[in-house]
């Protein structure tokens, strides 16, 4: 591997996330072994996960963050060691595709559109319009109905904080949601969860590129009931993308 570039390690699949496996793969501890920046969620979906600074936070479904117990258990997330290789000054940006944009013209400069990449985004923001939710402990509920039960929406307005960006190309649909998918964490960590829009007043982002990728897949005889093909395209987007 490149020395100028990075590994993810990706547990389980947003497909099998997507289809309502949701239970513990590994623990908070375990994972930040392999990576100290990333996203993710949670056993029983209880909150949005935020790594960054080589720390796991938990977004509750208020708003409110708390550091995450080592022993907490994790069935999705995608964490890498960032190693920063370019770093750009971005303006203001008045919406989420507007920065999705900005953000895809500077990989497609590195012509890494078919790479992986994490995004580290130091900004202030006068709006950031995000979400978390509690836990369910169903079996086989789908995520997006799932959310559609314990997903709640807040915004936060005139805040400093960092954006957590993961960038998966297109032929990895399903494996991890295809383009940018972005989680927040407050200047004072006290605040976020999963982005749903952003105005963003300035930032700095730093980019790693990755191009390898390790999962870890679920050994759990339970991981074999689900046809994993089955998650829809539009399913995973809606989750990705949708509110209630």
């Amino acid at each position: 591997m490149n020395k100028n570039t990075g590994k993810y390690y990706q547990v389980s699949t947003l497909q099998a996330l997507a289809l309502g496996f949701s239970k513990s793969v590994i623990t908070v501890s375990e994972l930040l072994k392999h990576g100290n920046l990333g996203l993710g969620t949670f056993e029983d979906v209880d909150g949005e996960m935020i790594v960054l600074d080589g720390k796991c936070y938990r977004a509750k479904n208020n708003g409110d963050v708390i550091p995450a117990e080592e022993e907490r258990g994790v069935p999705f997330a995608s964490v890498c060691h960032f190693h920063s290789h370019r770093l750009e000054e971005c303006g203001k940006m008045d919406n989420i595709e507007q920065l999705k944009e900005w953000l895809t013209l500077r990989i497609e400069e590195d012509f890494g559109l078919n790479s992986m990449y994490a995004v580290r985004i130091n900004g202030e923001f006068a709006k950031v319009d995000a979400r978390s939710e509690s836990g369910t402990q169903a079996h086989h509920v789908t995520l997006k109905d799932a959310l559609s039960i314990t997903q709640k929406a807040f915004i936060f307005e005139q805040i400093k904080g960092s954006l957590v960006c993961v960038y998966y190309p297109d032929y990895m649909d399903g494996i991890n949601a295809a383009g940018w998918h972005m989680h927040f964490l407050s200047e004072d960590a006290q605040k976020g969860g999963h982005v749903f829009d952003v105005s963003m007043t300035r930032g700095s982002a730093a980019f790693c590129r990755i191009t390898s990728l390790e999962i870890r897949i679920p050994d759990t005889p339970a991981f074999d009931t689900y046809a994993l093909k089955g998650a829809s395209k539009e399913e995973i987007q809606s989750v990705e993308q949708g509110k209630n």
